[in-house]
């Protein structure tokens, strides 16, 4: 009787998979880098309630959240280059769109995914600090700026951090829609794998148990640095 799992092949396909897992961990590490950076400011934006922006934000928030990743993908994969190639001709602008690597609009699209997620997190953390520690940190002489860098960021990050490591763990899941547009990935070289002898099964059964690995990694990383930061807390309120 034949057996259900080629375990052989298993095996055999482990390295082979291995080798794409830092595509993946650069999607991530790259998308969320960025992410943050839009999440802050749309953040901001949207508490401070800005002119004009606020608006802007909320559309781009309203969107992002509203349709699904895979179409955001194939909207950035198409898009973009039809923008440049239109620049291009009517503004002299000199871009190859050919020459752009498939994995800058999964960058792009990422980014803008995650960082619609993430300005509700960050927009959340900050909302719930005292206003009395901005209002004194003013009263003391510092800008804005000083009172949120020095004050009430740190504060909003550790309100944050579950959230951010549960938003990087569904981001490396996400990751597996990057082969969408030919980015090989993990899931990406799963399908290449699989397809060269159908063995799909086992195939897909390496690639969760190496996705479920490194998810785990990242989940036992953030309830150590949770544990670190409470500890900084405790510490500071003494």
């Amino acid at each position: 009787m034949k057996p259900i799992f080629d375990i052989q092949f298993m095996i055999s396909i482990v390295p082979e998979i291995l080798k794409v897992v830092p595509v993946t961990l650069n999607i991530t590490i790259v998308s969320m880098f960025f992410a943050i950076i839009v999440g802050l400011i749309s953040a901001l934006v949207r508490i401070y309630k800005i002119p004009v922006a606020c608006q802007i934000a909320s559309t781009y928030l309203s969107f992002m959240r509203g349709t699904p990743l895979l179409v955001q993908i194939y909207l950035a994969y198409y898009g973009i280059p039809k923008i440049l190639d239109y620049a291009h001709t009517y503004y002299g602008w000199n871009i190859d769109v050919n020459g752009i690597p498939a994995i800058v609009f999964i960058y792009f699209a990422f980014t803008l995914n995650v960082g619609a997620y993430l300005s509700e997190t960050i927009r959340a953390a900050i909302q719930a600090i005292d206003k009395g520690q901005m209002e004194a940190a003013l009263s003391i002489g510092m800008t804005t700026w000083q009172g949120l860098r020095r004050i009430i960021f740190p504060q909003a990050l550790a309100v944050a951090l579950p959230s951010f490591g549960n938003t990087v763990i569904s981001l490396i899941k996400d990751t597996s829609l990057a082969f969408m547009i030919s980015v090989v990935e993990m899931m990406g070289q799963a399908k290449i794998l699989g397809a060269r002898g159908l063995q799909f099964f086992e195939v897909y059964i390496v690639v969760a148990l190496i996705y479920w690995i490194i998810c785990i990694i990242v989940e036992r990383t953030v309830i150590r640095l949770e544990k670190r930061v409470k500890q900084f807390e405790r510490g500071r309120s003494i």
